[in-house]
């Protein structure tokens, strides 16, 4: 049956969809953001057995719940959910009052059609035509209330090729008025018939893109053509999903835009061929899709009761947000963030979403680490990856990333990942981890490295993961060997070298300490991080932290076992050993003074954006300018092409609407500098072959 393609999933057991229950966090993950204080030793410490606390199972925020009615531009207008509806609009009874028809169609709606039909030959009037389609429509929830699906399916079919034939039909060129409400009216009528016409087509068919369905009713036989717009495949999803069965809940904004047709949640089918590529798709994943269908009146001299031909065309409104119908552009009706929600509310999501179990237990959530994309790689458009801070996961970007995605110039140029790593091991060696995924997932994508829009890769980080993305542009040399070792070594193969023990483990090793910056990366964007540490690290949350947080078994027995093996090499074993996240942190931790005179990738631009609350409360401090957990001046760096302080804690700084604009802006200029480059290497290509001398290759690939 349909219901595996189209139509909630989510039910009771009696076919009702089951509303799950919102339940709001009073303390949410994000960075250092569950922890305050300065020098704080009971706050530290609450803070910490709180943590605890949740390990055992923390419910997380629900993102959208079923409505008790779908959403129907209609409602209101018809009375659809009243005692005594459906009902036509005054509106519609006025028409048929003015042409004579009120007791045709109350006595019989058949012969009132018929008479339309007849009139609109004479005459093509908008009026009437608007009216026909109305009154179909209401007629077709009549008969669908009553149980008599055929009679509603040509009930809806006659709503939506007369509201069609309103919007798109020469010979309404006197007559349709664009400023009336009216014709936004035959916009809610197109799209409500298509949908309730998709509700009931899928009931009975197993509707897949590609194919062709024969649909007959009491009084026309349907052939329905499917296609697949854009880069999806015909066989791409699983099933589908309404919009208008569920509302938001958790996510700030709802991006739509209006025009014509049916917004659908389209879940993705894991394909079951091994690709490579697939380990960068989280499980469930779910794309917004909008359908729409052209139905083709059968030509003059055709037989009687043939086939009225429809095209139903599946549009991917990241790629499209406007089609070509009758020689005019009509923009489509989207919803780019309900497709997101159901995503985030799925089980598949939640399981890979646990950002406490990355702060106590980096080794069980190692398994789950990765670079992942929520929409389809497209070797056109410029990396943005988004790295999340201290107890933390993706989900913290959900708001920035559903703002950003709804900016028509943000799309169409760039595309987010997000980086799902442990957040209780030290920053430095999810930093190592990240250089050797971001490597990795490049050799999957563009092994030969043609797609030059990733060598423009932009990273955004809040808290720790501002650390974690800026440490992908620095140069170590030496610097972080001294740190633990007096032996001098210059190069890795040389710290190699004076290493005894298992080859494995001296990779590992001397690959934390000695890196070159990642020449892809072309810009930063570090928000509410410590560059200078933070003081909530202090000596009571760091003892309760190497008490609760379980560091990666391999990394210590990989530290332990070389620094029992090499006693003459190492100064400092602690970092190597029993170092957390909360450790890496300290003001006093020599990582900070190191990152700070290491060498910069030649070309790379720093922005800042730095939380500083302007009232702060008694428990984050009223004494130290900051956001209540990084002061301004750890998070302040002189490097940087830009900063913005905005006055938010810690915890929410990188959601407020202040930092998504400025995102944008920064991104924007991005492109700006992008593109002039373009135009200068073309002008000079241009000058000088004309000039007559050799010609330099160009490649412009943007």
């Amino acid at each position: 049956m349909m219901q595996s393609q189209f139509g909630p999933k989510r039910s009771n057991g009696n076919g009702r969809p089951l509303a799950v229950p919102s339940i709001r966090m009073s303390l949410r993950p994000a960075g250092f953001g569950a922890f305050a204080g300065r020098r704080r030793p009971l706050g530290g410490m609450v803070a910490l057995v709180v943590l605890v606390l949740l390990q055992s199972g923390c419910a997380a925020p629900t993102y959208l719940t079923n409505r008790k009615f779908r959403d129907n531009a209609l409602t209101q207008t018809l009375h659809l959910v009243g005692r005594k509806g459906p009902e036509v609009s005054e509106r519609t009874w006025h028409t048929l009052r003015r042409f004579d028809l009120e007791d045709v169609y109350q006595n019989d709606h058949k012969i009132c059609f018929a008479q339309i039909r007849s009139r609109v030959r004479e005459t093509p009037e908008a009026e009437l035509i608007y009216a026909l389609s109305e009154l179909a429509y209401v007629e077709g929830k009549k008969a669908e209330k009553a149980g008599r699906s055929s009679d509603a399916l040509n009930q809806y079919g006659i709503a939506l090729t007369n509201s069609y034939d309103y919007l798109f039909s020469d010979d309404l060129g006197t007559s349709r008025n664009f400023y009336d409400p009216q014709f936004r009216g035959a916009c809610d009528l197109y799209n409500e018939s298509l949908e309730d016409t998709l509700r009931l087509l899928c009931k009975k068919n197993q509707i897949q893109p590609g194919q062709t369905y024969t649909i007959k009713t009491p009084d026309r036989e349907f052939v329905v053509r499917t296609e697949m717009r854009g880069q999806w495949k015909t066989d791409e999803f699983d099933h589908y999903e309404f919009v208008s069965d569920y509302e938001i809940q958790t996510l700030r904004n709802q991006h739509t835009t209006y025009g014509l047709g049916v917004p659908l949640i389209a879940v993705r089918k894991t394909p079951e061929n091994g690709d490579s590529r697939e380990k960068y798709y989280p499980k469930g994943l779910s794309y917004s899709v909008s359908a729409m269908m052209r139905c083709v009146e059968p030509h003059e001299g055709a037989r009687a009761g043939e086939s009225k031909v429809c095209v139903l065309e599946f549009f991917d409104p990241l790629k499209a947000n406007q089609i070509q119908l009758s020689n005019q552009w009509v923009p489509l009706e989207t919803d780019l963030t309900t497709p997101l929600a159901y995503f985030l509310d799925s089980p598949e999501y939640r399981k890979r979403d646990e950002a406490t179990e990355g702060l106590l237990n980096p080794n069980e959530s190692a398994s789950h680490r990765g670079l992942y994309m929520l929409e389809p790689y497209d070797p056109k458009r410029i990396p943005v990856l988004m790295v999340h801070g201290l107890w933390s996961s993706p989900m913290t970007w959900m708001d920035m990333f559903n703002d950003l995605r709804s900016f028509p110039e943000i799309r169409e140029r760039y595309q987010f990942w997000f980086y799902l790593y442990p957040s209780g091991q030290p920053f430095w060696l999810s930093a190592t981890q990240l250089r050797t995924d971001l490597t990795a997932m490049r050799k999957v994508f563009d092994e030969s490295r043609q797609d030059a829009p990733m060598d423009d890769m932009v990273l955004v980080g809040h808290s720790m993961g501002g650390l974690v993305s800026r440490m992908q542009t620095i140069d170590s040399g030496d610097e972080f060997w001294k740190i633990v070792s007096n032996q001098p070594a210059s190069s890795a193969d040389e710290a190699i070298a004076k290493l005894r023990g298992d080859d494995d483990d001296r990779y590992k090793l001397v690959s934390t300490l000695f890196f070159r910056p990642n020449t892809s990366v072309k810009r930063v964007i570090t928000i509410g991080t410590p560059h200078r540490g933070s003081e909530f690290a202090n000596d009571y949350t760091r003892w309760l932290a190497r008490k609760f947080i379980k560091l990666p078994t391999m990394a210590i027995r990989t530290g332990n076992r070389l620094a029992e093996q090499n006693p003459t090499v190492f100064k400092d074993t602690e970092l190597l050993t029993v170092a957390n996240a909360i450790d890496s942190l300290a003001p006093e931790s020599p990582i900070f003074p190191v990152m700070m005179r290491a060498k910069r990738a030649p070309g790379v631009k720093y922005h800042n954006i730095i939380g500083v609350l302007e009232n702060p409360s008694l428990i984050t401090g009223r004494t130290v300018k900051g956001d209540g957990v990084v002061e301004y001046d750890s998070a302040h760096m002189d490097d940087t092409d830009s900063e913005l302080i905005i006055d938010a804690p810690h915890t929410s700084v990188h959601m407020t609407s202040k930092a998504v604009f400025e995102v944008r802006r920064i991104l924007l200029e991005h492109l700006s500098e992008l593109d002039s480059n373009d135009r200068v290497a073309q002008l000079e290509s241009v000058e000088a072959e004309s000039a007559g001398g050799p010609m330099q290759p160009v490649v412009i690939e943007r």
